[in-house]
């Protein structure tokens, strides 16, 4: 076995552009009475420091003007994205791997999960599209004491898999910046539609990071 690849899942595994990143929108709306742009909330999370989407959602709402607690802005953010029984906005989570490559990573690589979700969340996704594959451990935000930059998740991950090399796939500078701190090769994702892309390359390339890919789909080769 060749190592360990380590997974951010929004973005990376999933395509979150109607689900969280939608969530983000309609939240801020709901409490300012303004509808941000995509480009917005992308410049936002290329600042660093806004992996979590409450606290980000949080921040815009304060920033235009609006009055909600913390608490109440997650309340509503979680019921418009999980719904009355998990029936909201993550339904329209798309997964992005074409069918084959994790049945041809496994050959020589385990899988690994490390996101800003809840790791709840992350097994409702899973479930969903890719209920054959093994990720173990999946690290979500709960189990962590520093959330993304920090490194944590990251750390338990190795500790937990002591003998094998890690590469960690993310598409947000604060994924760059934790596998710096954990000294974990990273490779970036960064999409042909991601609207501050020219920007994000620059995060990646400042940060070190081997290679960055359009989509998971291009994985395999720079793997070799």
């Amino acid at each position: 076995m060749k190592g360990l690849l380590i997974f951010d899942m929004d973005g990376v595994l999933v395509d979150v552009t109607d689900s969280y990143r939608e969530t983000i929108i309609r939240t801020i709306e709901h409490f300012t009475g303004r509808r941000v742009t995509r480009d917005y909330i992308q410049q936002i999370k290329n600042r660093g420091g806004f992996n979590d989407d409450f606290q980000l959602s949080h921040l815009v709402i304060g920033e235009l003007g609006g009055r909600a607690g913390y608490e109440e802005v997650v309340a509503y953010f979680q019921r418009l994205f999980l719904g009355e029984n998990h029936d909201g906005l993550i339904l329209q989570e798309k997964w992005i791997a074409r069918d084959g490559l994790f049945e041809r990573l496994a050959g020589d690589w385990r899988f690994a999960i490390f996101t800003g979700r809840t790791c709840d969340e992350a097994r409702l996704t899973l479930d969903r599209f890719a209920p054959h594959l093994t990720f173990d451990p999946v690290i979500g935000n709960q189990e962590v004491e520093n959330q993304k930059p920090a490194p944590d998740g990251l750390l338990q991950i190795r500790t937990a898999c002591p003998d094998l090399d890690a590469v960690y796939l993310g598409d947000t500078v604060d994924d760059a910046r934790s596998a710096r701190a954990a000294g974990v090769p990273f490779i970036g994702v960064a999409a042909h539609h991601n609207t501050r892309r020219d920007h994000l390359l620059e995060l990646f390339q400042a940060e070190g990071a081997r290679a960055v890919i359009e989509s998971i789909n291009e994985l395999e080769p720079v793997l070799l």
